[in-house]
């Protein structure tokens, strides 16, 4: 079964279970004890000023990451053997992304477009081979992770044969198999793609691997109920065109290539996702945005698509769905009482000897202290950033 929560993990395994487990946002599948080791690249820095991706920047800068990570897992204080045992066995990390909606933009490609899932496959095709090349340098300087080799620390060929042979492996070129049964692989896993949402924020690009939401919205933050953003990019694309024309508009048509996350069709959010996962070892935080209205039968079309395309795992995000949400097109509280969902004609029961109500003190919502709306018994806590149910666990806002 799946646990969300790294920190059941103990619990779990007391009762003797068989555990697969992902951090959270889902982007890491993990064994027992596992730890997730997470970075990501700003592609927005991958553009050069003819508006070109600059592969061998995006090589280079790759390979220092991946040996970033590395050292960081020999450098990091475990506080309980089985971490310390796991960590330092498989050598797990995920290097991934965000700003692929700033590097489309600055190249002139529409996100979910034909050619720019092109551009897409590449520029996650250079990530990944780079990866790879960079941890098999690196098992030949410090040897590859314990859990490849014999337990007196030699080379154990077989486990390596059975490595390469797996289904991720199998599609990657004669050097880098080749490389991985000569010299091993530092690290079991390399790749993934997390939401990044804080540091994204902070660097002023657009989060993970998703779209803009918008290009002006609101944000639900600890700061401020709705705190207005616009996204830099507009503002270095309006400098751009001031310097072009010699004239500042500050409320140009902006270019069909800035294409924001509501207004992509999910099917194409969803293609996206599964380009990416072919040169993904682990998994990928990506929510599809879908329109208010989206109905159960569409919502299961999406999810359908993502299997069928490779996909691990996903979300479907259909818009005002919560009573409470992070991104709003609006400053206004969103009012589930907008959505428009068919209801039947209640059917009338007569049952006698019924109480009358009692008046109660408890506050259903999604606020910190509430009591849960989706059970009606936990109470609704802050946990790693987001309004938690400490009973069904629902991510309330």
């Amino acid at each position: 079964f799946f646990i969300d929560n790294a920190n059941d993990m103990t619990n779990a395994k007391s009762y003797g279970q068989k555990v697969v487990c992902t951090n959270p946002c889902g982007e890491q599948p993990l064994a027992p004890y596992s730890v997730c080791n997470l970075a990501a690249v700003n592609l927005a820095k991958m553009v050069n000023e003819k508006g070109q991706v600059d592969y061998d920047k995006l090589r280079d800068t790759v390979e220092v990451a991946i040996r970033l990570q590395d050292n960081v897992i020999s450098a990091t204080p475990y506080f309980m053997e089985e971490n310390t045992i796991q960590a330092l066995g498989e050598r797990r990390i995920g290097l991934g992304v965000m700003g692929l909606a700033d590097l489309l933009i600055k190249t002139g490609l529409v996100y979910g477009s034909e050619q720019g899932n092109v551009a897409v496959d590449k520029v996650f095709e250079t990530i990944k081979l780079a990866a790879y090349r960079s941890s098999i340098e690196i098992a030949k300087e410090k040897g590859s992770f314990p859990f490849l080799n014999k337990k007196n620390g030699q080379a154990n060929l077989a486990k390596r044969r059975k490595f390469i042979k797996s289904g991720f492996m199998k599609k990657m070129p004669k050097d880098i198999r080749d490389g991985v049964i000569e010299h091993g692989i530092r690290n079991s896993h390399l790749l993934t793609v997390a939401p990044t949402g804080s540091t994204g924020t902070m660097v002023g690009v657009a989060t993970g691997l998703e779209p803009y939401f918008a290009f002006k919205y609101f944000r639900s933050g600890r700061l401020g109920k709705f705190i207005e953003v616009n996204a830099p990019i507009v503002d270095e694309y309006l400098k751009q065109i001031t310097v072009i024309t010699d004239e500042f508009n500050p409320t140009p048509e902006l270019p069909e290539f800035f294409i924001s996350a509501m207004e992509l069709a999910p099917e194409a959010h969803a293609d996206v996702q599964c380009i990416i996962q072919k040169h993904v070892d682990s998994s990928i935080s990506k929510t599809v945005n879908a329109p208010k209205g989206y109905t159960v039968s569409q919502v299961q079309a999406v999810y359908e698509r993502l299997h069928a395309g490779g996909a691990k795992g996903g979300t479907v995000y259909v818009d005002g769905s919560r009573d409470a949400q992070v991104l709003s097109l609006t400053n206004e509280e969103n009012d589930v009482n907008e959505l428009e969902v068919k209801t039947e004609e209640p059917k009338v029961v007569l049952v006698e000897n019924i109480k009358p109500l009692q008046e109660t003190n408890v506050n259903y919502g999604s606020e910190a202290g509430d009591t849960c709306p989706v059970c009606r018994e936990g109470t609704v806590e802050e946990l790693g950033g987001c309004n938690t149910c400490t009973s069904c666990g629902a991510q309330l806002k």
